[in-house]
Parts: C-alpha cells; sequence; structure tokens
C-alpha cells in the first residue's frame, strides 16, 4: 500500500519536450558556449529525424520485447532474476525502455524494492496512455550517454561529430550500448568493455531483426 501511495501522474509525459542546451554565438555567429540546466544538457530531436537501424539497435540492446510487452516484460525479469543468481558481477535489472524513461522522469533512482513496484505500476499505466513510439522518442532523448550528453542527438554530435540521423548501423550500436553503462563502457576510458559491448549489441541485432 506504502509503495502504490502518491503515484506520479503518467499523464504528465504526454507531449512532453525536455529542456535543452542553448547556443549562445559570438559577434561572427560561431559557438561560443552552452546554457543548460544541470543534467540537461540535450537537443531533442523527433523519432522521424532519428534512422531506423539506430531504433533498432537501442531496442535489441535493452528491451527486445518492446513492441510485445505493455510496459512491464515479465520474461525480462524471470531472465535477469535466473542470471543475477547464476553468476556474479553487473546484475542484470530487467527493466524495460518504458521502466527506464518512468524512472528517468517519474519516480526517481532510488534502489529500493518500492520505488520498483511503482515504477512497474506506473510503467504499465504509460502504455495505456501513449503509444511505443512517443515512448521511445521520450527515451531516446532523455537516457544518459556519456560524455555530460543526455540524449540521441547530443550523444551522436559528441562521439561521431554529426547528427543522430546520419549514424551508421555501427555508430548506433556503439551508443546504444552505452546504456547499460555509460562509465562502464565508455570507449574513451575502457575500449576493450566497449568493443565486447558493441560485438553483443549487433549480434542482438542480428538475431532480432535479420
Amino acid at each position: 500500500n506504502r509503495a502504490l501511495k502518491n503515484l506520479p501522474d503518467h499523464n504528465k509525459l504526454k507531449g512532453l519536450k525536455l529542456p535543452g542546451a542553448s547556443v549562445v554565438l559570438d559577434g561572427k555567429g560561431s559557438p561560443f558556449a552552452e546554457i543548460f540546466e544541470e543534467n540537461q544538457r540535450r537537443v531533442w530531436v523527433t523519432l522521424a529525424d532519428i534512422p531506423d537501424h539506430v531504433q533498432k539497435a537501442f531496442i535489441a540492446a535493452e528491451d527486445k520485447r518492446f513492441y510485445e510487452h505493455k510496459g512491464v516484460d515479465e520474461r525480462g525479469l524471470i531472465r535477469a532474476f535466473i542470471g543475477n543468481l547464476a553468476k556474479s558481477g553487473r546484475p542484470q535489472g530487467g527493466s524495460t525502455i518504458t521502466q527506464q524513461v518512468v524512472k528517468n522522469l517519474l519516480v526517481g533512482e532510488d534502489l529500493t524494492y518500492e520505488r520498483k513496484i511503482r515504477e512497474m505500476v506506473v510503467a504499465s499505466r504509460v502504455e495505456q496512455s501513449l503509444s511505443k513510439a512517443e515512448i521511445l522518442e521520450l527515451y531516446l532523448n532523455s537516457v544518459y550517454l556519456g560524455r555530460s550528453s543526455w540524449g540521441i542527438e547530443l550523444a551522436a554530435r559528441s562521439y561521431f561529430g554529426k547528427d543522430a540521423k546520419d549514424l551508421t548501423l555501427v555508430e548506433g550500436a556503439l551508443l546504444a550500448g552505452l546504456t547499460k553503462g555509460p562509465n562502464f563502457f565508455s570507449p574513451d576510458r575502457h575500449p576493450g568493455r566497449a568493443q565486447e559491448r558493441l560485438a553483443y549489441v549487433l549480434s542482438r541485432l542480428h538475431e532480432d531483426w535479420v
């Protein structure tokens, strides 16, 4: 009962556009500085401006049954639970993309069972009010991908010097691999881990979409 008390309003996500960075130009019209709220350094892009292969890379990396479940993937939860029992190391979360949107934008990230219950309940409600496309657009614009970049557009510029709409399959897969741990899989600090993670995402893409 305590976990379900005062749940955040999932309808707040409908049509939500998150704050982003503003670029200040000098007298010659060249970029001089960026202004943004803390943890809000992003440039919002619509889902239509994100290539289909990049969208699929993130789904393959984070939530292969995204288009099938209703916010909570029971199979994923069971698979993560068994995987965590079988081996030590970084635990698997079993969270769907919808749950991650809810965690990032509504319920917070404290590591408690109570928060997890709230996350799952609100995620189920979000799936009733938003389309899969709307949820995926929110996710790709809110996820943290390292280098002080929130969202796919600024990450594309930071890592590859290009807009998200121009990302190749491999570039999109590398960024998708960072969602599990931008610092742990950082190509700057841990290129070996980043390469292994990239190979994993590409193999999942091949299994799920080819």
